[in-house]
């Protein structure tokens, strides 16, 4: 069997592994995806008169504030899954399966893979649950083709991708499930720190360019221009530089980390 053939096997055999954990022990992914619901829903009963007041022309307007809510949630949502990945992978480096896993004839890079490919995969699944809860409370993108709609997918699992390699070099360098929780924590507060419930020229004027230059202003404006066809700008490119710099950041760091591990 070719190289290739084997690592493409064994990937696919981690990939089941991972989701047969998930759904044996769906307490953890329920909990990270309860905190995006939770916030879509606070956001846009509690405070969406109020916040919508600020955005655009016309006075408060609840449907209105959905729509702007919902893009910066659906990238939250993926933050708050990956942080499950960090979990899980600290699990694996501390529990003793990965000196099992070396010891057998198995492609050494395919247990990072299998992690990865079943976050993301997680990832995809919760942004569809996310979105559905959206859908029900009232957001429509009625000036979305099926072309923005592949480009908004395209971006979601792209984006997903970046963080989850992220996600996984944090539980490497964690000495337990609790320090990777607790490091991968930042992916959860930076939407916070974003465009995501409010625009960032309302902000004050030195904060602003921290919430304009991190990883999920542009991201959320790009996938906000092409659910609701606003003006995206150089968010685009922006937000696609961001994603293959983390991924690529992720990988080398991930790899790194688990092959010295091993000497």
């Amino acid at each position: 069997m070719s190289t290739l053939a084997l690592a493409a096997r064994d990937s696919s055999t981690m990939l089941r592994r991972n989701l047969l954990h998930a759904r044996r022990y769906p307490s953890m992914t329920l909990n990270l995806l309860l905190t995006p619901i939770m916030l879509l829903l606070l956001f846009v009963y509690i405070f969406g008169d109020a916040l919508s007041a600020g955005i655009g022309e016309g006075g408060p307007d609840r449907s209105k504030y959905i729509a702007y809510l919902v893009p910066g949630l659906l990238l939250m949502t993926v933050g708050s899954t990956v942080i499950g990945t960090a979990v899980s992978v600290a699990n694996d480096m501390t529990e003793g399966i990965i000196a099992r896993f070396r010891t057998m004839a198995i492609h050494r890079g395919s247990v990072l893979v299998g992690h990865v490919a079943g976050s993301v995969l997680q990832s995809v699944l919760s942004v569809v649950l996310v979105g559905a809860v959206a859908v029900a409370i009232g957001f429509r993108s009625t000036d979305a083709t099926v072309l923005d709609w592949f480009a908004a997918f395209g971006l979601l699992v792209l984006f997903a991708l970046a963080l989850t390699w992220i996600a996984v070099g944090m539980g490497l360098v964690s000495p337990n499930a609790e320090a990777a929780s607790n490091n991968a924590m930042p992916l959860i507060l930076l939407p916070l720190l974003s465009s995501a419930f409010v625009p960032v020229e309302s902000m004050p004027g030195w904060f602003q360019p921290i919430a304009e230059y991190q990883p999920f202003t542009p991201a959320i404006e790009t996938l906000r221009g092409l659910l609701l066809g606003s003006e995206i700008g150089h968010n685009g490119w922006l937000a696609v530089a961001w994603c293959a710099g983390l991924a690529v950041l992720g990988y080398f760091w991930s790899a790194s980390t688990f092959d010295r591990d091993s000497k």
